[in-house]
């Protein structure tokens, strides 16, 4: 396996360790230091990723062929998905939703996981 698909493995298993704790059902509240966490670390990640290869690269994989066209459908169905889960939460917690859903619509799941460390911080505040 070379580097690339390290990574790519990497990321598979975070995914399930992830979907496990959802079904583990250990928490009514997410952790905010955690997504937090992986806001910064995913956004140092992209931050590298631009400064080797720039961000036309981000056009080119998703126009190339019906893949690239896929999997970028994909990822804006779910962040699509997930803002409409996350939004009648975040105006709960009385958040500005407009500043949050223009920096998720710029940055995916940076913005994304940004959004939920705040939301989760707010309302861990407010659960007795």
């Amino acid at each position: 396996m070379n580097a690339f698909e390290f990574l790519a493995a990497g990321g598979a298993v975070a995914a399930i360790a992830v979907l496990a704790y959802i079904l583990s059902g250990s928490s009514k509240v997410g952790s905010a230091a955690l997504a937090a966490a992986l806001s910064a670390g995913f956004g140092a990640f992209t931050a590298i990723t631009i400064a080797q290869d720039g961000v036309v690269p981000v056009w080119t994989n998703h126009t190339q062929n019906f893949w690239g066209v896929q999997v970028w459908w994909d990822l804006l169905f779910a962040v699509g998905i997930a803002a409409f889960f996350i939004a009648p939460r975040a105006r709960a917690a009385e958040m500005n939703l407009l500043p949050w859903l223009i920096f998720v619509a710029a940055t995916a799941s940076i913005g994304l996981l940004a959004m939920v460390a705040r939301l989760f911080w707010l309302e861990r505040r407010t659960t007795p």
